[in-house]
């Protein structure tokens, strides 16, 4: 089983592709396992001739979990949303920032591509800005710059969020339909992700995870300030019905960074389905090329 390792967390990783083609590394959200980066859409990008790397984040999947009870990740998000900082989290998004960067150690890569989805896309944003000389490039999808007010999640999405995860593995399933359902935009599928959460159950079923990572969130704070620092090109991508990091977090992270492109995609929700994959591969593929 192929693992990084950044001082003592084990993250587990797979790699489609050829190790002398440049790398493209994908960074997976809140609770989500790497295997929400479908093996298709991977190979889309083999195609056009870059390795993929795709990880388990800490605390979920296969990679390392965090000892302990997890934090009052509520009281963390309550804090954060109006703006006060958040301390004594186990760990923040700089730490996650890093594991990044150990996964790139593991396959050899001195200098990839990033892209995140949700807070995948905020921990590319902390690979860009903490290491820039190692990101040939930053694309952050349905995520936001973190800052208070921005991106604000519709109440009923706001619920899919804090909702604890039921330990029985059908009325987990069933829950992921239906969470899927709230947040996904109008390519939703329940069949698909019928099967998808069984495939997250089977894999591993980590329900805690999500509060340690949330936590970190909470605890990064507003990288606006920060963003405006950034030279690294940059794409931000983002669905017009996105109900949990709603439309104005991508705006916010697009005109935060200089020279940033802003891809709205008016069927897009919270997810990156197959009928939107032409979309975003082309103009990720336009950002790699326009960054050399």
């Amino acid at each position: 089983m192929p693992t990084a390792n950044n001082n003592g967390i084990e993250l587990y990783y797979e790699t489609f592709g050829s190790p002398d083609d440049p790398t493209l590394l994908l960074v997976s959200g809140l609770g989500s396992q790497m295997v929400n980066w479908e093996p298709d859409f991977c190979q889309r990008f083999v195609g056009l001739g870059y390795q993929v790397v795709i990880f388990d984040n800490r605390d979920v999947g296969l990679s390392a979990k965090t000892p302990g009870p997890p934090p009052d990740a509520l009281a963390a998000i309550e804090k954060f949303l109006i703006g006060e900082p958040v301390s004594g989290m186990p760990y923040t998004l700089t730490d996650m920032a890093e594991d990044g960067f150990a996964v790139l150690d593991a396959v050899g890569a001195g200098q990839a591509h990033i892209a995140g989805m949700s807070m995948g896309g905020m921990i590319v944003q902390r690979m860009a800005i903490h290491r820039p000389d190692r990101v040939a490039s930053m694309t952050s999808i349905m995520s936001t710059t973190s800052a208070p007010g921005i991106g604000t999640a519709t109440p009923e999405a706001a619920a899919v969020l804090v909702a604890p995860e039921p330990p029985d593995r059908d009325a987990y399933i069933e829950q992921v339909v239906e969470h899927r359902r709230i947040i996904d935009g109008s390519h939703y599928s329940a069949d698909y992700w019928r099967q998808k959460g069984a495939q997250i159950y089977d894999r591993m079923h980590h329900p805690i995870g999500a509060a340690f990572q949330m936590a970190a969130i909470a605890a990064d704070g507003d990288r606006t300030a920060e963003l405006a620092s950034l030279t690294v090109p940059s794409l931000v991508i983002h669905g017009r019905l996105d109900p949990l990091i709603t439309l104005s977090g991508g705006e916010a992270t697009a005109a935060a960074i200089d020279n940033a492109e802003l891809l709205v995609i008016d069927e897009m929700g919270h997810d990156i389905p197959p009928e939107i994959w032409d979309e975003v591969v082309e103009a990720m593929a336009t950002l790699f090329k326009r960054a050399g």
